[in-house]
Parts: structure tokens; sequence; C-alpha cells
């Protein structure tokens, strides 16, 4: 029996390794993403200061505080009510036409202020009232009227750096002729009974000054709810029984 012998295979030579050559990498393109849509803008709020660009200042008018009194106070209000509240045309002096410092504008609608002054006697009382919107404002007034004014007695009616008790104090020790100051502390000088009104004969609003920030004394939202309730209190129905004279400085 012939073996037959089984024969290992040659091996093979092998074959040099290549060299690795590095991949490149690619980096793909990040998706693109949703577009939002586009916001809305809001509206910028109209300040005075735009709206004084675009046009001159208007000095104000009767009209302009009659409707202001009738807007504000209609709410809630019988046609009866909102009758008694209307300031008739005849209460009110000629408006200052921007052209007035506060002396010649007083001396214009009140040619006898020095008869009035003489004559008035009655204490906690005064014959004429400014309103304004600041404690500083109504110091600046103060200073503005020495040509008007003459030797009559001024009292300062606002609160900042002066207590109610000293004002009460000057009302009921001597007479005084004519105060200027801010709505709020002349309403609680009223509401106390301190301050009469009988003798007022002159009430005239600080009207057409701007503060630095361009607002008029009507445009600011606190000194306009004090004069409409200061207006309410009792000088309304002073006007309508023509016992006082109102004017729009």
């Amino acid at each position: 029996m012939i073996e037959m012998m089984q024969q290992e295979p040659t091996p093979m030579p092998s074959l040099p390794k290549k060299d690795k050559q590095p991949k490149e990498c690619f980096l793909l393109p990040a998706k693109e993403k949703d577009k939002e849509a586009p916001k809305t803008k809001k509206r910028r709020k109209k300040k005075i200061s735009d709206l004084l660009a675009k046009s001159e200042p208007k000095p104000g008018v009767p009209e302009d505080l009659q409707k202001l009194v009738m807007d504000q106070l209609s709410i809630k209000r019988s046609v009866i009510e909102l009758e008694e509240l209307k300031l008739p045309d005849s209460c009110f002096l000629p408006a200052n036409d921007l052209s007035h410092s506060l002396s010649s504008y007083l001396k214009q609608i009140c040619p006898k202020w020095a008869k009035l002054r003489r004559n008035h006697k009655e204490k906690k009382s005064l014959v004429m009232l400014i309103i304004c919107s600041s404690a500083l404002r109504a110091l600046e007034l103060i200073r503005s009227m020495a040509a008007f004014k003459g030797d009559c007695k001024v009292l300062k009616l606002f609160a900042k750096h002066i207590k109610i008790q000293e004002q009460v104090k000057l009302l009921e020790k001597g007479v005084v002729h004519l105060g200027v100051g801010t709505p709020g502390r002349i309403k609680a000088l009223i509401q106390q009974d301190v301050l009469n009104l009988n003798s007022l004969k002159y009430l005239v609003f600080d009207w057409n000054w701007r503060d630095q920030k361009l607002r008029r004394l009507m445009d600011i939202p606190e000194i306009r709810k004090e004069v409409l309730e200061l207006l309410e209190m009792r000088l309304i129905s002073l006007c309508r029984a023509e016992s006082l004279k109102l004017g729009l400085f």
C-alpha cells in the first residue's frame, strides 16, 4: 500500500504593508435653522418733545380748560350735575399769548391791583391765587412778579421744606394778599378751613410753562387730578357766581 505523503503548502511571500493614508474629513454644512417670522415692531409712543418738534407750541385758551373739566369730571355724573360743572365763558380773562412776562400779564388782567391790595383786610384769605406744578416753579414765579406785586404780602403755598403748620400760622397771624403754590398744598389748607375763598378774586394757572420733560401743568397726571379736585371743591361754583375770574398764563 503506497502511502500518500501530504505536502505542506509553500508559504507565499508577504507583501509589504502600505502606509495608511490619513483620511480626509469633510464637515457637513449645518442645517439652516428655520427662519423665524419677522417680529412686528412695536410702535414707539409719541413723546411731547416729538410733537413739539413738528409744530410750534400753542398758547392755552379757555376752551382747553373747559374741555378738560368736562372730559375728566363727566364720569358717573348726571346731566344736571354736568351742567353745574361747566365753566362759563364770562369767568375767563384774556389768556397769555406767550408774549407776556408774569408781571405784565398780571397788570393786564388786574389793572386795579393796588386798590384791591389796600382794601383787603381779611385774615386766612387771599385776593389772588397762582397755581403751578412745583415748589421750584413757584419760587421762580414769585421772583418774576416783583414789578407787579408792590408791597403786598405773598405766601408760598407748597410742601417742599415748608410744614403746613407754618403756613397755617402765617394765614392766621396776618393779612396775605397773594398766594403761589401747588394744588395739593392749597387743597389741604382749604380742607382744614385755614384758607378761606370768600375774598378770592383772581385764580391764575401757570398753563403754558413746560418742565424739563416738556410737560405743561395739566400734562402731569397727579397735578391734573389735584387741580380738578380743587376746582370741584368750590372754585367752579365761585366762577359760576361771577365772583372769581380765571386766567391762563
